[in-house]
């Protein structure tokens, strides 16, 4: 933790003090009303290099002081402040088209495109999303909650452009480890031979979230040094490499290439946290989305709560002690070390902790690879992402009945990122697949005493859902144990009513029946653990036991849990009613989980009022 009584903090203020001085009474009372006066694109086109630099020094003020109160993708769009403000002041944005990518770095660009007023709200509850988003601004051009899909996007865009003969700029400016991503490559070689008009802007600050691994890290590495570029390799023209975080060098590069045609690269090198001194020299990991934190002193706010503890913490204790025991056992992740808890892992068994970057396809087959050749692969992958291996997974893993097992992380409503990241989707389009076992913990014991079992399932590829933050549990969990496979727990004995829950959510349905007090008696709760395959005896037996059946889930109802204990009733010619609780068929847009769950009538609330309903 960085202390403000620290040297290099007390020299980092010093320099600011200094720069300040330096500008005149007259400067200084514009840098206080600049961007006040700056409400869209064209509003830049009026200012001078001088004072396009104070606008910059305004927007990455305004950035930190809002991302300090209200937590979000804090360091990556402090490096592109120079960027933002360059393309916005050369280009016709939105008649020039823009995308950003990875979205989490286009902070600047909202600010600077009609959205300062309500910057405060980003990643809130009806407020901004923290991604570009077509829906909320003229100015987003596509959509970039997920990485590497800019190259393609804008050179469709570039591509209709050309076919209706529109003279227009397209930019994308890519970074934080999104040219890592296979879609990204395809794009390149798709566009080599486009003919469109096209300008890819590399944003190259060594970083995801995590340091940048890989040979084509290494290769923009050196570049200054090389003949030859893997860009014109494939005869696609290169530039740079220029500092990105100079707002002189940055206009001076755009304003050159507005004048190219033609499909082109833009080198540029950017700090990621510049301008902000902790972020700049600090944990660059922890300060790509540090929380609440106190500006002057650089301090994150923390909680000294240690239990209950995340489930991502218990994936990443689990499996080391995995490890320790079974020498096959092996991690891959797709650039998602720090948040999937793997970093320990990384660092006690480097040769068997596989970051393989943003390459969710890849990651997948190569875990394929690994499991056919011996090796107990655990694939630690966000459920939104394993969206992007779907092919893989169908293909390379379960079609040849591969035993890789899949912890599918932040499986549910995530919260603030929104729509692009939350994981509503994992059952539905995993159920569906032959081969595949699929299970979800209650709580951290289940989770743990799961990934224990999955080492010695053989019987293909399994898969393990658990949602983002901490569990439950307010004690250490007791050495993992194995289970049997599709198999339920009872949880409470009712006469009237069954609820049969998949998941943490479960423990939703636990509060609501103690909010039921003296009716609890009339209500079974059944935490399902496995999906796939069911208890079907367990089902037999409450289907025959219980008129009135309710099922939860925290995925979406159209081919989820609920649809699975749908079609066992009518296969099986029964006759319960039944009521499905979970995701409707809609994008849920951000907010808390606390927000969403309350909103969609799956927190306990919620369920307690539709049990009570379905008592009476």
């Amino acid at each position: 933790m960085l202390l403000a009584c620290s040297l290099p903090y007390l020299l980092w203020r010093f320099r600011l003090k200094i720069e300040r001085n330096k500008l005149s009474l007259l400067q200084l009372k514009f840098l206080d009303h600049i961007l006040a006066d700056v409400n869209f694109p064209k509003d830049l086109k009026r200012l001078s290099v001088d004072e396009l630099q104070l606008l910059c020094n305004d927007v990455r003020q305004t950035i930190i002081k809002v991302l300090s109160a209200t937590p979000g993708h804090f360091s990556s769009s402090l490096g592109t402040v120079e960027l933002a403000v360059g393309i916005h002041h050369v280009f016709s944005t939105p008649m020039d088209k823009l995308i950003w990518d990875v979205g989490h770095q286009a902070y600047a660009h909202k600010i600077l495109t009609g959205r300062h007023a309500k910057f405060n709200s980003i990643r809130q509850k009806g407020g901004l999303s923290g991604f570009p988003k077509m829906s909320e601004s003229e100015f987003d051009s596509f959509g970039t909650g997920h990485s590497s899909t800019s190259l393609s996007a804008i050179l469709g865009i570039a591509t209709a452009a050309k076919l209706d003969n529109k003279l227009s700029q397209h930019i994308a400016v890519i970074g934080d480890g999104a040219l890592t991503g296979g879609m990204a490559f395809e794009a390149l070689n798709n566009a080599a031979s486009s003919g469109a008009n096209v300008l890819f802007i590399i944003n190259d600050n060594n970083m995801s979230i995590d340091d940048n691994v890989g040979a084509l890290q290494e290769h923009l590495n050196a570049i200054s040094i090389k003949e030859t570029t893997l860009f014109e390799n494939l005869n696609i023209p290169y530039y740079g490499v220029i500092n990105g975080n100079n707002i002189n060098e940055v206009v001076i590069a755009l304003k050159e290439q507005k004048e190219i045609f033609g499909v082109r690269v833009l080198h540029c090198k950017t700090t990621k946290g510049y301008g902000y001194f902790p972020a700049e020299i600090g944990n660059a990991t922890t300060w790509h989305a540090p929380g609440k934190f106190d500006v002057e002193s650089g301090e994150r706010e923390s909680s000294s709560d240690t239990y209950p503890k995340k489930y991502q913490t218990i994936l990443g204790e689990t499996l080391i002690d995995l490890a320790k025991e079974n020498k096959d056992i092996v991690a891959v992740t797709p650039a998602m070390l720090s948040g999937s808890s793997l970093k320990e892992m990384k660092a006690l068994y480097p040769k068997r902790v596989f970051d393989v970057g943003i390459s969710e396809q890849h990651a997948v087959t190569f875990s394929a690879g690994l499991a056919a050749n011996g090796k107990t692969p655990y694939c630690v992958i966000y459920s939104s992402f394993l969206q992007r291996g779907y092919d893989q997974l169908i293909h390379d893993v379960a079609l040849q009945n591969l035993p890789v097992i899949f912890c599918i992380d932040r499986a549910g409503l995530v919260g603030s990122d929104g729509a692009t990241h939350h994981g509503a989707f994992d059952i539905a389009f995993l159920r569906c697949i032959p081969n595949l076992t699929l299970l979800s913990p209650i709580n951290e014991q289940e989770l743990a005493n799961m990934l224990y079992t999955a080492q010695s399932w053989k019987s293909g590829p399994i898969a393990i859902r658990y949602p983002r933050g901490k569990g439950v549990m307010l004690s250490a969990i007791e050495k993992p144990y194995k289970i049997e496979i599709g198999k339920a727990k009872v949880l409470n004995k009712g006469k009237n009513i069954a609820v049969l829950s998949i998941g943490a959510i479960g423990n939703e349905v636990t509060k609501a029946l103690s909010m039921l007090a003296e009716e609890t008696i009339h209500v079974s709760h059944y935490d399902m653990q496995s999906i796939k395959p069911l208890d079907k005896e367990l089902l037999t037996t409450v289907f025959n036991e219980y008129a009135s059946i309710i099922t939860i889930e925290d995925g979406v109802i159209s081919g989820g849990f609920g649809s699975t204990i749908l079609e066992f009733r009518n296969q099986n010619d029964l006759t319960s009613s039944l009521k499905i609780l979970g995701l409707p068929d809609r994008f849920i847009e951000h907010g808390t989980q606390k927000e969403l769950y309350q909103e969609l009538g799956l927190d306990s609330l919620g369920i307690f009022q539709t049990i009570k309903a379905e008592l009476n």
